[in-house]
């Protein structure tokens, strides 16, 4: 009989990130893991060091002002807000939820492989639907996959490629999905790419769940918040596989990021202007990538993508992974100004 822990090897965020995790030198550029190397804002730092005194108290009411801030910006009722550890666990429980052998799971290709891998260790089938030619999530086709779908699954702006589906193909999906299937869209990336939220889909009562994180541009990997925003009645069925205390010090954090106001379009700002001078210099020399409006993008080295990996190691820069629907792309995340100018050097070198 298999143990908790072994039967959920991918519920663990050390599980999740093991194709991202290596040992890296103190001096390496790790532009590998869609990481915010900007780190919390002022006000969150400052938020978690005077919660460190309190940290052998429970405090239920750090993660209640997370979960009331996100209610009252997003126009939803507070009981449709959940907080959690990030957004992977509910991504994880949401399959275990509505996915089944009789049930499949259905979700963009290439794109984040989190479900796909909770999908096949339940025996649930995957349907993994190629992304349109503009690179967009193929919401016909995603809707069309089965009659018995249970979760379909759309990252949008899309992880790795960076690029958005147009929000009227997403209010497609949730009007045409098979009736009893669940459309789960993971909002991690859409504060990056300015592009409009679907929480209105949840406050009209639609069959969808929304997923955030503070790992991204509020540059909170490491300090773990996270949310998912539903119908009460597809939150149960979620939470139903985890009710857990929430870390203090990342409610904290998650609280004072989201009332400060600047983060969110001054971060968008600054990522887009280093994302954009690095797309111009791929342009430039003639490299193939695919247009991203997230904090990562695709690269086509027209070889292994693995062989590129490992030379651009060699010149301590870490980059992201490969896809086996796209062997020759390698996914870069976008970093500082400085470190995407070592990124810049140390490619022009390994594809020479």
């Amino acid at each position: 009989m298999l143990t908790a822990g072994a039967a959920m090897p991918f519920y663990n965020e050390p599980a999740l990130a093991q194709l991202s995790k290596v040992e890296a030198p103190p001096d390496a550029v790790l532009i590998n893991a869609n990481e915010n190397p900007l780190g919390p804002c002022k006000e969150a730092r400052e938020a978690v060091h005077r919660m460190v005194d309190y940290g052998g108290r429970y405090r239920y009411s750090e993660g209640d002002k997370v979960q009331q801030l996100l209610s009252e910006q997003e126009g939803v009722k507070m009981s449709y807000v959940r907080i959690h550890v990030g957004s992977s666990g509910p991504l994880h429980q949401a399959v275990l939820a509505f996915c089944s052998p009789s049930k499949p799971f259905v979700t963009g290709d290439p794109g984040y492989e989190a479900g796909t891998r909770a999908a096949k260790f339940i025996g649930a089938n995957v349907i993994s639907v190629p992304l349109t030619k503009n690179y967009a999530h193929d919401v016909k086709a995603m809707a069309a996959a089965s009659p018995n779908a249970g979760l379909i699954y759309v990252c949008n702006p899309n992880n790795p490629t960076g690029t958005l589906t147009p929000k009227s193909d997403l209010e497609w999906l949730v009007n045409n999905k098979p009736k009893g299937s669940v459309v789960m869209i993971d909002e991690a990336y859409t504060h990056i790419s300015g592009a409009p939220f679907n929480t209105d889909l949840v406050a009209a009562d639609k069959d969808v769940i929304i997923l955030r994180t503070f790992s991204k541009i509020y540059g909170m990997a490491g300090l773990r918040a996270g949310a998912a925003i539903a119908r009460p009645d597809l939150n149960d069925k979620i939470s139903g596989f985890s009710q857990t205390m929430m870390p203090i010090t990342g409610m904290a954090a998650a609280s004072a990021s989201l009332e400060a106001k600047y983060v969110v379009p001054e971060r968008r700002k600054l990522i887009g202007q280093v994302r954009e001078n690095t797309l111009e210099f791929l342009d430039k020399h003639n490299f193939k990538f695919v247009p991203s409006m997230s904090n990562c993008f695709m690269v086509d080295v027209h070889r292994p993508g693995m062989e590129i990996i490992e030379a651009m190691r060699k010149e301590n820069v870490y980059i992201g992974r490969v896809w086996p629907s796209w062997p020759t792309h390698v996914r870069v995340t976008v970093g500082t100004q400085p470190e995407m100018d070592k990124f810049k050097a140390a490619f022009l070198k390994v594809m020479a």
